[in-house]
């Protein structure tokens, strides 16, 4: 009889607590049997992708751009992305610092498989995304968190990063702006770590997929923010900020080396992302003033309205967000922690967030809100969550 047998590299990458996502998982079934579950859980915008965008893609699809594209991208794009660097940097961009790929979790995983050997370390302050561990556990590589403190609003810790660093350290790991926290980096936090990773011999890799929903001071990338850039690497991507998760675009800037191997990684691998979705990812990030103004005031004024509403309940303290598409609750003043809570809303009132410890253990207290929902679903949920919070002790 066959036995099957899988390696131990899909093992890693689908190791993760799925206890963490059993709210999440019992909730979309609940939604998918017709109950009315609102889901604040997914970071995948409610907005349509832009029409002029659309029609881009499907006027080059009709020119017949549907053939294979450079391993390393478009040149278009390529030198679409290397403009939007330049105009907000010091440090003059160049096509040939930047690759494409089809969104930028992958891009990750494709810079990390470049730079991390089994066994290496790479430090990342947490909460963390939560597809950072599988990226690293399914390289074989080995997570350093660091712990940021929800009472100091998880401003990244300096020292604390610096010290997590050892002799196996390979890779420091950011994220600005953060998911779930919402939080930013400063110019001079971002230029201290990347003089300092450089002291070290050590990558400095920022993921700035919120890049363009700011909305208290403006981001200020990695690259903008270092002295020298032969460490430096930065990823982003049209998810978010365009309203294009499905589209699959995201990109890597870094020194031309890194991008070779990249190259040769993609070429082994991917072999380049659609032609036509290029085409109109170039199209959308040289015409996206007014949309991307749009989307951003539009997540402002969500976050607003769910941080207003939800500090005036006993027991929650909201994080008010400068960026991204997430409030970050803290629930610990209901008795209840983040897990516990997430299960208890979604029984009594049928909304379901995210439990803080998905994204590691200093938000075990925390959940996470999402604010993916037009605004008339998000009030409607705000209610549910008032109610909730209101017949607590009764309920005790």
């Amino acid at each position: 009889m066959f036995e099957a047998r899988f390696s131990q590299q899909i093992d890693r990458l689908t190791h993760q607590d799925h206890g963490a996502w059993e709210t999440h998982d019992r909730a979309v079934a609940m939604k998918n049997n017709g109950e009315d579950v609102i889901l604040l859980c997914v970071g995948d915008p409610d907005f349509r992708t832009p029409e002029p965008i659309i029609d881009n893609a499907v006027s080059h699809l009709r020119v017949g751009r549907t053939h294979y594209s450079p391993a390393l991208g478009e040149m278009k794009l390529r030198r679409a992305v290397a403009d939007l660097e330049t105009a907000t940097s010091k440090h003059p961009c160049s096509p040939s610092e930047v690759a494409i790929f089809p969104g930028a979790t992958n891009a990750i995983y494709s810079v990390m498989s470049c730079l991390l050997n089994p066994g290496d370390e790479v430090v990342i302050p947490e909460p963390m995304y939560v597809g950072y561990p599988s990226i690293m556990a399914a390289i074989d590589a080995k997570v350093v968190s660091v712990p940021l403190l929800v009472e100091q609003d998880f401003k990244l810790d300096m020292e604390a990063v610096k010290a997590a660093v050892t002799e196996r350290t390979r890779v420091v790991f950011i994220n600005t702006p953060g998911n779930p926290t919402g939080s930013l980096i400063g110019r001079r936090e971002l230029a201290e770590l990347a003089a300092f990773c450089r002291e070290r011999n050590l990558w400095l890799v920022c993921d700035e997929v919120y890049s363009m929903f700011t909305y208290s001071g403006r981001h200020r990338s990695l690259r903008a923010s270092s002295e020298h850039l032969d460490n430096v690497v930065m990823v982003d991507g049209l998810s978010k900020s365009h309203a294009m998760s499905g589209w699959r675009i995201g990109w890597v800037v870094a020194p031309q080396n890194l991008i070779e191997r990249l190259g040769a990684h993609a070429g082994a691998t991917l072999f380049g992302c659609p032609q036509f979705i290029q085409d109109a990812s170039a199209f959308a990030l040289e015409n996206d003033q007014e949309y991307v103004a749009s989307m951003r005031q539009d997540y402002a004024e969500r976050a607003d309205y769910v941080v207003e509403k939800l500090e005036k309940l006993n027991g929650i303290h909201c994080h008010r967000p400068k960026a991204g598409m997430f409030v970050m609750c803290d629930v610990d003043g209901t008795g209840m922690n983040g897990r516990e809570f997430a299960r208890a809303l979604l029984d009594a009132e049928l909304v379901s967030v995210v439990p803080g410890d998905a994204f590691g253990p200093s938000a075990k207290n925390c959940v996470r809100v999402g604010l993916a929902q037009p605004r008339p679903v998000i009030k409607q949920a705000v209610l549910r969550i008032k109610r909730f919070i209101e017949a607590l002790p009764a309920r005790s």
